[in-house]
């Protein structure tokens, strides 16, 4: 199965908590802080492979964690750092931050890598506060918070040439022929519903890939038939083979047809160069052979008649096709990727307050209650450093702005407190 555009949800690590600890060992006099620091939380990466030609394992699991970073020991030992996660999406994948609506990375090389969420920093645990002055500080840091982000991944197809044509125009016979690729075939619209890849040799050894992109109809750039999700794999191809079948009633109305599709989809698109392939020439007689050619040649001057069954002029072609493979650069889509300063966003400072009954105000918010769970609220000394921290996040000009009064009750995370002007 083919999948080409899909959904997850990432996650770095937390940072591990820092932690209050002394020196116990017997003979050591007054021993000191000895708290460690915790361990960072595991990035998240994402790594273009050419291993993979399809979105479709993001079916199975749509949520990715890295590791956290485990809190800090005692005898000043530090907690280890998370392992950082590596998500490898194919060659050709655009990604999109849902929330944002930024596109945040275009892997279009084989081993590019992208950063797309930092894991959080360690906190600190009391042995770094110490100073000549505060030589026991019994205080230390939490962990800072991991990110989480909505991704969308769009795949977009790398190949040399891109073949086009109305259902049932013989493209998947012909991707077959020249190619060692062995799509379904079949005599009813619609037999590829998925874009097929067919590496073509050169004479030299070499290869080039053809990509037989699913049939297009009348209406296809607004959404009607397969189309409609697979023009987009065109954009990146050197040229394109527009496959005609002469057999039809009007072979070329069905060719304008197309062409109007890829100028609806794309200006651009609408300009790459295109190389006519009337086929099914086993079917039809002579003379219905040349009245096409001669409609044809009005159009382009390079026009083939071949038969995919058959292999009839088959040569000739792949030789033209290889001739302009070497000719014609590939066509790089410049994709607008934007600076992603959300991979790097671990702040979680913002906070929310409610009441719960007249008397009683909650604060809750990320970075409020990390610094709750490393507060213990029988130490004086952490108490009063977890209230200039609240001072200088603003929490207390925002308790009196919601309407506190002396006496009232204020919740954070396990915490409870009277405030107090």
């Amino acid at each position: 199965m083919f999948l080409d555009k899909t959904r997850i949800k990432i996650l770095s690590g937390k940072g591990g908590n820092g932690i209050v600890a002394w020196r116990r060992e017997k003979y050591v006099d007054k021993g000191g802080p000895a708290g460690g620091n915790g361990g960072k939380g595991g990035d998240v990466y994402l790594v273009a492979t050419e291993d993979m030609s399809t979105l479709m394992d993001f079916q199975y699991q749509s949520v990715f964690k890295a590791e956290n970073g485990e809190n800090g020991y005692i005898k000043t030992q530090h907690g280890r750092c998370g392992k950082d996660l590596y998500i490898k999406v194919p060659v050709g994948t655009v990604v999109k931050d849902t929330d944002s609506g930024k596109i945040i990375a275009d892997l279009n090389k084989d081993g590019q890598i992208v950063l797309a969420a930092k894991g959080g920093r360690g906190g600190r645990g009391n042995a770094c506060f110490a100073t000549a002055q505060k030589r026991a500080p019994q205080f230390c840091e939490p962990g800072e918070s991991g990110i989480e982000r909505n991704l969308e991944f769009e795949l977009k197809l790398i190949a040399d040439v891109g073949l086009l044509g109305m259902p049932n125009a013989g493209k998947s016979t012909l991707i077959s022929a020249i190619s060692s690729a062995k799509p379904k075939v079949a005599d009813y619209p619609f037999t590829t519903i998925v874009p097929h890849l067919g590496v073509v040799k050169k004479q030299n050894g070499d290869g080039y890939v053809v990509a037989d992109i699913p049939g297009l109809i009348e209406g296809a750039s607004e959404g009607i038939g397969l189309g409609h999700e697979f023009l987009r794999h065109v954009e990146r191809c050197r040229f394109l083979i527009h496959l005609v079948d002469i057999t039809q009633e009007n072979p070329l109305k069905n060719y304008e047809i197309i062409n109007s599709e890829l100028k609806k989809h794309s200006e651009e698109l609408s300009k790459t160069y295109q190389i006519i392939a009337l086929n099914k020439i086993d079917s039809v007689d002579k003379e219905t052979r040349e009245k096409y050619l001669g409609e044809f040649k009005k159009i382009s001057d390079d026009v083939f008649l071949i038969s995919a069954v058959t292999g009839e002029n088959i040569k000739e072609f792949l030789n033209f096709i290889e001739k302009k493979v070497e000719e014609i650069p590939k066509h790089i889509i410049e994709i607008d990727v934007e600076e992603d300063s959300d991979a790097f966003d671990n702040d979680d400072s913002s906070f929310n307050i409610y009441r719960t009954d007249k008397h009683t105000f909650v604060v809750e918010g990320g970075k409020i209650f990390r610094l709750a769970n490393v507060t213990d609220g029988r130490n004086t000394e952490q108490l009063y450093r977890f209230q200039n921290i609240l001072k200088s996040m603003g929490v207390f000009d925002a308790l009196i702005q919601a309407g506190v009064q002396e006496g009232d009750v204020i919740k954070i995370g396990h915490l409870e407190f009277d405030y107090l002007f």
